[in-house]
């Protein structure tokens, strides 16, 4: 039950942003950069770091802005699924659930929280700086919850998954109000 809650922190900070959370994940393990990590340990530790820290640092700064929020969140769209799915797998390696659902779970987890982000982006044309900071700042938790506190980071990744389904009906009541 623990790695499945550390799976789902892991996948919901790659829902957030996705060079961070590699970032973090290959940092955390030590000298072995990424060789626990499916998919990214057949790549080159030094190319994989010099990507993912660009990525990172790009994010970071370009999510202040409207035009490199538009930017990155085309970017994170795309790659989210695959992210949340490697995110999910690099964590929860060690429970009995097979490798395809673990990945399958984490990847529509990181898929479902981008789309929402996608929709405040829109509705509210453009998130205000402050949401921008608190996406870093719950990214970077949930990926170091997903390690040593899954318990809290797999409560905080269900409540996002709750905010994401209350953010659809809110949208969806909206859509129809406004219609008439």
């Amino acid at each position: 039950m623990i790695e499945i809650l550390a799976m789902l922190s892991a996948s919901a900070a790659a829902g957030m942003r996705i060079g961070i959370p590699l970032l973090i994940i290959g940092l955390l393990q030590g000298s072995n950069l990424w060789s626990q990590t499916p998919i990214l340990s057949q790549i080159s530790s030094p190319i994989l770091l010099g990507c993912l820290t660009s990525w990172s640092l790009l994010e970071l700064f370009a999510s202040k802005k409207l035009l490199g929020q538009r930017i990155i969140q085309i970017v994170q769209l795309l790659l989210s699924p695959i992210v949340g799915a490697i995110m999910g797998l690099a964590v929860a390696s060690a429970t009995a659930t097979p490798d395809w659902l673990i990945a399958l779970i984490g990847g529509l987890l990181a898929l479902v929280l981008q789309l929402v982000q996608v929709g405040w982006f829109y509705r509210l044309r453009g998130l205000p700086l402050w949401a921008t900071f608190l996406q870093d700042t719950l990214c970077i938790a949930l990926v170091l919850f997903a390690f040593d506190a899954p318990w809290q980071g797999g409560v905080i990744a269900l409540i996002l998954l709750w905010f994401a389904v209350r953010s659809a009906k809110q949208w969806y009541d909206w859509r129809y109000k406004h219609r008439i």
